[in-house]
């Protein structure tokens, strides 16, 4: 599925109801993996799909949870954990800290939107993967 951008300023992703409370889902923007995440309160999350220490595009499969009050997401990979909120690695299993890049989500009735400058350009689509 490929959707094209619906703003100058955002582009649309998907819709809510093409996400799954607590469950990874993939879409592409430009060249570039994002990995999107609704959580039970309803907010939306989203970071790159590519875990820093395994090179793999594989983040939207990894395992939801929290530290404290943050959200994160553990790698399948080698378990690094991931504060949703920021991309900040927060658990980097005794290897250096890397962060993953994250974009603020903005949520439309049911419509979900990245910023525009988060794709390579602005006439670039979206396309959900895998």
């Amino acid at each position: 599925m490929t959707l094209m951008p619906e703003t100058r300023s955002a582009v649309r992703v998907c819709s809510i109801n093409d996400l799954e409370v607590e469950r990874g889902r993939a879409a592409l923007l430009g060249a570039e993996q994002i990995a999107l995440f609704l959580l039970r309160d309803g907010t939306v999350h989203a970071v790159s799909n590519l875990d820093p220490y395994s090179g793999a595009n594989v983040i939207s499969r990894g395992i939801v949870g929290t530290r404290g009050d943050a959200p994160t997401i553990a790698s399948p990979m080698h378990k690094q954990v991931f504060d949703l909120r920021t991309g900040e690695c927060v658990e980097s299993q005794g290897k250096p800290a890397l962060a993953l890049d994250a974009w603020a989500v903005r949520i439309d009735g049911d419509d979900v939107y990245l910023p525009s400058h988060a794709a390579r350009s602005s006439d670039e689509a979206l396309q959900e993967v895998g």
